[in-house]
């Protein structure tokens, strides 16, 4: 079928695969470095629990099967060699049927993460990589020119992640139909970065630019990207530029760069394999399979897009293969932050001496700058900004961590940029105080050095110890 393939992408398909195994890359480490504390058998959220809750046909994981702490170290590790492996290109040098086996690989491996991670992978983009992850089986190696459904499949993927994201936006907060909403996005965003305060100090008309751009590159940019080229590559571009720009103002973990890799096969880049031969019949068969398995499972999401009361981030399918997107529907006007405390006191005294707990990414010290961690993610910080919007958030997890803090936990700590107490001497209660933060204006920025004004709020934790020996999950 001369129709079936596209050998004008082939350069295209080059970038996009070894872009997406670096995401791939990206979320393995993070999951094989954080996983302990967060998930492992003495974690906050341990899988062992989840599994024996949670039946294999809502959450098909290989550690329904079997778990424990080293099964996923090396389930996480072997994640990183085969991404790896895919980023050095290893696929263009094997048979059809193997590279389609090794993108498939990650895949599974990914989706057994996710599947059991419960509050700490409840994230759009751990769907967004799966699903983005599952087509990349289909998009052939170096045997055969791109298939053409696979590439539409693909430029559907990013229409439905831009367009439901501008869609929640209109339908939700009005201060996007204002164009208001980067009055306060860039100070109140789950996790600023180095040039977010500088972002937010733009003047007024510029953050109403800004917010119509987005809605111009969500709204009907998203439409160009099935029309002929050279329009298609014009619509790709400018989702691209905005990305770069997301990064630029904020972590989002690999949400832009995900994003970014999406857009590349809707590129005409120069350059070509003459030598490619037809498909073989049975990649056909499978390839047309699939995609007709995917546009009927697109069913819900388009519904769910369609919708005045459209959600963000929904998973239709355990399997994660069809996902409906959307992110910042609503943005808070005032940060909040819990901030988490330690004394090593028997009993706490107004007079008693309580050391602040410093995580990497949330802001905590009013005069540390923001740092860069995206691509990387943070989950604990991630999951303590929503504890600030609310408790309901934290219900799941946060006794846990200070129980962790007050055993002085080593892997829990690892997730911090440190311990005020030392490691034989944990503190003997723990608390924690919700403040509200704002970014310093430019005098008190050049006055103080800091980069944070903050203004206690209430309690959010009274003074906590350990009752006795602390019982483990």
């Amino acid at each position: 079928m001369d129709w079936f393939t596209a050998p004008e992408y082939w350069q295209s398909r080059l970038v996009f695969q070894r872009g997406l195994a670096g995401v791939y890359l990206v979320a393995f480490l993070t999951a094989a470095l954080q996983f302990r504390p967060l998930l492992g058998e003495h974690g906050m959220l341990p899988i062992p629990g989840f599994v024996r809750r949670s039946p294999f046909w809502r959450t098909p994981s290989l550690f329904h099967l079997r778990y424990s702490d080293r099964l996923f170290a090396l389930c996480a590790w072997a994640g990183c060699a085969v991404s790896a492996a895919l980023l050095a290109g290893v696929d263009a040098y094997v048979p059809l049927g193997a590279a389609m086996a090794l993108w498939l690989l990650p895949w599974a491996l990914y989706l057994s993460i996710v599947n059991v991670g419960q509050t700490w992978y409840g994230f759009g983009w751990e769907s967004l990589l799966l699903e983005t992850g599952f087509l990349a089986v289909f998009l052939g190696n170096d045997e055969v020119a791109p298939p053409v459904l696979v590439l539409f499949l693909l430029r559907w993927l990013l229409f439905r992640v831009e367009f439901g994201a501008g869609l929640i936006k209109m339908r939700g907060d009005a201060c996007w139909r204002k164009l208001t909403c980067l009055y306060h996005h860039h100070e109140t965003q789950p996790m600023p970065g180095p040039l977010s305060w500088y972002f937010h100090r733009l003047p007024k008309p510029l953050h109403r630019v800004e917010a119509a751009a987005n809605h111009v590159t969500q709204l009907v940019v998203p439409f160009l990207l099935f029309a002929p080229q050279p329009v298609a590559t014009a619509a790709a571009s400018l989702m691209i530029a905005t990305q770069l720009w997301l990064v630029l103002s904020g972590n989002f973990a690999w949400l832009n760069w995900i994003t970014v890799v999406l857009a590349v096969p809707a590129l005409a880049l120069p350059g070509g394999h003459p030598t490619a031969a037809a498909a073989p019949l049975w990649f056909e068969v499978v390839v047309l399979a699939t995609a007709a398995l995917l546009l009927f499972l697109s069913y819900r999401p388009v519904v769910n897009m369609l919708s005045r009361r459209q959600v963000m981030n929904r998973s239709f399918d355990p399997l994660h293969l069809v996902n409906t997107y959307g992110a910042f529907g609503s943005v808070s006007r005032i940060r909040y932050e819990v901030v988490v405390e330690g004394t090593l006191d028997e009993a706490p005294r107004e007079d008693s001496e309580w050391r602040e707990y410093e995580f990497r990414g949330k802001p905590g010290d009013p005069r540390r700058r923001p740092g860069q961690f995206a691509p990387c993610h943070l989950r604990l910080d991630w999951m303590m900004w929503f504890a600030a919007l609310s408790p309901a958030y934290a219900g799941a997890w946060f006794a846990a961590l200070v129980e962790r803090l007050l055993e002085n936990d080593r892997d829990t700590l690892r997730l911090l940029r440190g311990s005020p107490f030392p490691p034989g001497r944990p503190p003997r209660h723990v608390r924690a105080r919700l403040f509200r933060y704002r970014f310093t204006t430019r005098r008190e920025r050049r006055e103080t050095g800091a980069w944070w004004q903050r203004t206690y709020v209430r309690e959010y934790l009274p003074p906590t110890r350990l009752a006795g020996p602390a019982p483990r999950p």
